[in-house]
Parts: C-alpha cells; sequence; structure tokens
C-alpha cells in the first residue's frame, strides 16, 4: 500500500506527538497509511509540499489553518495531485466553503471516499490565494500586529488589536488605478478585497462562497472612510447588514491590475502578508487545483 504524504505545522496543535499519531490512527483505521511530514516552521511547508508533489503522489494531505493549505496547495497548482484537507485552523475559511467536516475523524474519511473536484485559484503576481488577497487596511494590521509580537512579546489577540487602533487612527487611504478586464477605473480607498469567486456579503452567510468553480475573481472596494466610518462598516459586517451602494463597489473580473504611485505594497494572501511589487497583476487560474471533499 502506498503512503500517503501528510504535512503539518509545528505551531499547530495537530502536529505534536499525540496529534500526529491520533491523525496516523485515523487513517490506519480508514483502511490507509500516512508519512507524517512536519515542518519545524512555517516557512518550510512550502518545500515539503514541493517534495511531496515532486514524487507525484495521488493525494497530498495538508493537516492545519488557511496558511498551511495555501502553502501545500501552491506547490499542486496545475497537477494531477489532489489536496486533502484536514481543518485546524481558527476559522477554516477554505474548508467549511469546501464542505469538508470540521471533525478530524469526518475529514479524513473525506479525503479518502470524497470526490476529487476541480476549483478555481486566484493567483497575483506569481502567488496563489485558494480564499482571497487584499491591500490596505488588513496586511497592514497584520503586520504591525507581528512587530509587537516580536518586539515587545504581546499575544496574537492584544497584539491585533493594538495594530487595528494605529492602523485606524490614520486614516489611511490609497490613490489606485484598478484596470479589470481592460477597463481602469481611479479609486481612492482604504482596502481593496480579491477573492477567489463571490462572496456572500449579506445576511448570515456573509463571507461565505456557494461556489469554488466559477471561474472568476470579486472585488470589494470600500468608499467610506474616517475611523469612525470604518469602524461602523465593521460593525455592519458583523451584523450581516452590509449594502452595497451604501459601504462598497463590487465587481467581478478575470484579470485585475492595480497601479499606485507606491513602488511596493503590502499584500495578503490567504491571511499571509507579503510585500509586492507594483503592478499588482491578479487573475484567476479556472479549475487548477482538484480537490477531495464530500
Amino acid at each position: 500500500m502506498r503512503t500517503i504524504p501528510l504535512i503539518l505545522n509545528s505551531r499547530s496543535g495537530s502536529a505534536n506527538a499525540g496529534g500526529v499519531e491520533r491523525l496516523a490512527g485515523l487513517y490506519r483505521a480508514a483502511g490507509a497509511e500516512v508519512s507524517p511530514r512536519v515542518a519545524k516552521r512555517g516557512a518550510d511547508i512550502p518545500t515539503l509540499a514541493r517534495e511531496a508533489a515532486h514524487e507525484h503522489p495521488p493525494l497530498v494531505v495538508a493537516a492545519g489553518g488557511d496558511g498551511t493549505l495555501n502553502a501545500v496547495a501552491s506547490a499542486l497548482v496545475g497537477s494531477e495531485t489532489a489536496l486533502g484537507v484536514i481543518p485546524f485552523g481558527t476559522l477554516n475559511h477554505f474548508a467549511r466553503d469546501l464542505g469538508v467536516p470540521l471533525d478530524p475523524a469526518d475529514a479524513v474519511v473525506a479525503t479518502l471516499e470524497g470526490r476529487a473536484r476541480e476549483i478555481d485559484v486566484g493567483e497575483v503576481n506569481g502567488r496563489f490565494f485558494l480564499n482571497n488577497s487584499s491591500i490596505g487596511l488588513y496586511p497592514t494590521m497584520v503586520h504591525r500586529r507581528a512587530r509587537q509580537q516580536r518586539r515587545l512579546g504581546r499575544g496574537k489577540w492584544q497584539a491585533m488589536l493594538w495594530a487595528a487602533h494605529t492602523v485606524l487612527r490614520s486614516h489611511p487611504f490609497m490613490d489606485l488605478a484598478l484596470e479589470l478586464d481592460g477597463k481602469s477605473v481611479a479609486r481612492r480607498t482604504p482596502f481593496v478585497f480579491v477573492g477567489n469567486n463571490a462572496y456572500e456579503m449579506q445576511g448570515f452567510d456573509i463571507g461565505r462562497r456557494a461556489r469554488l468553480d466559477a471561474g472568476m475573481l470579486s472585488i470589494y472596494v470600500s468608499h467610506r472612510g474616517g475611523r469612525l466610518a470604518l469602524l461602523a462598516l465593521a460593525v455592519r459586517a458583523l451584523c450581516g447588514r452590509l449594502e452595497q451602494s451604501r459601504d462598497f463597489e463590487a465587481a467581478t473580473a478575470t484579470e485585475l491590475r492595480i497601479g499606485s504611485r507606491h513602488k511596493r505594497l503590502l499584500v495578503a494572501t490567504d491571511g499571509e502578508v507579503t510585500a509586492l511589487d507594483l503592478p499588482l497583476r491578479y487573475r484567476i487560474r479556472p479549475r487548477a487545483l482538484r480537490v477531495m471533499a464530500p
């Protein structure tokens, strides 16, 4: 029996000795064997994923949050190898939209007995994203949060609250040139959110996606400014009461180009933040990733 590569992040609770053995036991109970590959640092995950993909297995399983899934999936885009998902993150956006069970035992079964689906992948300047990418408020807050954690040893949520306070206080705006499938518009905005397929923006399903294979990017641009207005926008989002005409502009495209007077911008892709050179060139990669799902 060929073993299934299983990639885990050492920072995840799933990667401790008990967690690895538990997952291996769940796979044995389902009639399969896995070869655990634990990354000592998050930065090691892409290397482990590329090594696993080089062996051309039919399946590679990633256990972790959205960042871990992104790192493993990026090595599998365009190949015949399917991604198996064991959700061990805090929010597990990708697993939820894909319909993968959050219970580890049920998720294991889904990786073995589910159907191989072909889904879309977003790309910006060569970096892939399964969920979304953004510029402006969010990546700036994440960057400042990380700096607070390194310098002052603050906890993740304490550092994030401080970062949100400082970023919102400065009322950040960007003057951007957006080109959507060849159509150019200029916008002054505190953030641009680019989704891999369309997100629900109202009601109880806000932040969820009904499809992952519609072959489109969804672009959301806020036209609210000022600290109080942005806080109000966040509250309305939490309450599921966003209104497109009032709170944001929305559009879809297969390609998006973002230009600015800046040479580089912080860009978030599935929660991971990197400084990228401008212009930012987004595109959708239709059905570029095989994923095992119920």
